[in-house]
C-alpha cells in the first residue's frame, strides 16, 4: 500500500488537519510519503489539478480518498489513534528521583540520572525520535541532523551533572538546550496551536507536548543557571562520601602490624 499525503506547510503556518493526518499515520506505524505544499501558488495549482477545495488530500496507490475525515473513515487506516499518556514521563522522573534519593545525590544527581535515562530512550530508536522531534523543535525543523545529535548532547549533560566536572560548561549547555526546548514548545503548542506528542521519551511516544515538556525545559534552565552561577554543590558524590568519612571522626586508625615478640 503506497500512501501519499499532500498538505499545506508554509513558513509561518501549517494546516492543522494535515498535522492530524501525519500524526495519525505515524501513530499507526504506517509508511507514507509526506508531500508539503510550501506556497499559496503550489496549493492553488494542486487544488486546480485535482478539483478539490481543501487540503490535506490523501492518496492510496494513486487514488485520491480525501482529507482527514476520509482517512478516519477508511476501513484499513481509520483506526482510532492511541490515547495520549504521561506514564512514560512519570516513570522516568519518578525512577530518577528515587535513585537520587537512595544514593543521596541531591538535585544535580537527579537531573543527571533523568537526562541520561531520557537520552537512552531516544537513542533506542534514533530514526523515530528524529522524525517526531522535527515536528516541533525550532532547530530540527530547519536542520534535521540536529535531531540525531540532541540525544548525545543530553547524555553528555547528564554525565556532567553526575560527575560534577566543568560546571560552567555543563551549566551553559543545560541552559541553552532548555531555552531552545522551551521556545519550541511555546511556539508549537501555544502560538501555532499544534497538537503534537512529545519526543522527550523517545520516538513514537504518546506523551502530549505541552505543560509537562515545558516544565522539563524549565528545570534544565534552572539547573543550568545554578551551575553556571556557582550556586550549587557539584562535587561528585563519591568524593563527598569519602570526604565525609575522613571528617566524621568516627573511624579509628588501623593499628600497625607488628611481629610478635618471642621469649
Amino acid at each position: 500500500m503506497e500512501i501519499q499525503v499532500y498538505r499545506m506547510v508554509f513558513p509561518d503556518r501549517v494546516c492543522p488537519s494535515g498535522e492530524k493526518v501525519v500524526a495519525h499515520l505515524t501513530a499507526a506505524q504506517q509508511a507514507f510519503t509526506d508531500i508539503p505544499l510550501r506556497s499559496p501558488a503550489e496549493v492553488a495549482a494542486f487544488k486546480a489539478q485535482w478539483q478539490v477545495e481543501t487540503t490535506p488530500q490523501v492518496f492510496i496507490d494513486g487514488e485520491r480518498i480525501g482529507g482527514w475525515e476520509a482517512l478516519l473513515a477508511h476501513p484499513q487506516l481509520g483506526q482510532e489513534t492511541p490515547k495520549t499518556s504521561y506514564a512514560p514521563v512519570a516513570s522516568v522522573f519518578g525512577t530518577a528521583a528515587l535513585v537520587a534519593w537512595a544514593a543521596r545525590l541531591g538535585m544535580p544527581g537527579f537531573m543527571g540520572i533523568a537526562l541520561a535515562m531520557l537520552a537512552s530512550l531516544k537513542l533506542a530508536d534514533l530514526e523515530a525520535f528524529t522524525k517526531q522531534f522535527a515536528e516541533y523543535d525550532a532547530i530540527a525543523q530547519r536542520f534535521r541532523p540536529y535531531g540525531k545529535v540532541y540525544p548525545v548532547l543530553e547524555l553528555a549533560l547528564g554525565l556532567g551533572f553526575l560527575a560534577g566536572v566543568w560546571p560552567l560548561g555543563i551549566g551553559i549547555g543545560s541552559l541553552v538546550l532548555g531555552a531552545i526546548g522551551a521556545y519550541s514548545v511555546v511556539d508549537a503548542v501555544y502560538l501555532r496551536q499544534k497538537k503534537l506528542t512529545c519526543a522527550c521519551v523517545g520516538g513514537n511516544s504518546r506523551a502530549p507536548l505541552g505543560l509537562v515538556t515545558l516544565a522539563e525545559n524549565a528545570a534544565m534552565i534552572g539547573m543550568g543557571l545554578a551551575l553556571a552561577l556557582g550556586g550549587m554543590d557539584t562535587l561528585p558524590v563519591a568524593q563527598r562520601s569519602f570526604s565525609s568519612a575522613l571528617n566524621s571522626g568516627r573511624g579509628e586508625p588501623i593499628p600497625a602490624l607488628t611481629r610478635p615478640t618471642t621469649r
